[in-house]
């Protein structure tokens, strides 16, 4: 029995782990973060040039100057408010790609969704993030 639960706990970790950024990633159902919560806190990264013109995870094109997000499981289209808590700004983005599971990360914003809420001179910065509408 103890050799079967710890293969079952093990699958399930594996099964956890993070996927690279261009993946689609569906473990997230309802309307709420898996945690149970719809308001989440930790921090935020960007990315820009090097993504500028290549595909996201669900196909379309990185558009970096637009208000888009990457999140590791929430689904595509969802719309969340991110606010800055350093300086109380935000945006709303809409969720169109994957990210890597970083420690304390929770979203990684597109350059002009991170300059509309004044990130860009930290790179990254501690942030609230509230879902809006559950994407499809």
């Amino acid at each position: 029995m103890k050799i079967i639960v710890s293969v079952t706990v093990l699958f399930f970790l594996a099964a956890c782990s993070s996927a690279p950024r261009f993946t689609k990633d569906t473990e997230w159902t309802g309307t709420r973060y898996p945690t149970g919560a719809s308001v989440l806190t930790g921090i935020a990264s960007y990315y820009a040039d090097e993504f500028h013109g290549r595909k996201t995870a669900n196909g379309e094109t990185y558009d970096m100057h637009k208000l888009t997000a990457a999140h590791r499981n929430l689904p595509f289209n969802t719309s969340v408010r991110v606010t800055n808590l350093k300086n109380n700004r935000s945006v709303t983005v809409r969720i169109n790609d994957r990210m890597p599971d970083f420690k304390n990360r929770v979203i990684d914003l597109s350059y002009g969704a991170a300059k509309q809420i004044g990130m860009i001179p930290d790179g990254i910065v501690e942030v609230r993030v509230e879902i809006l509408e559950a994407g499809n």
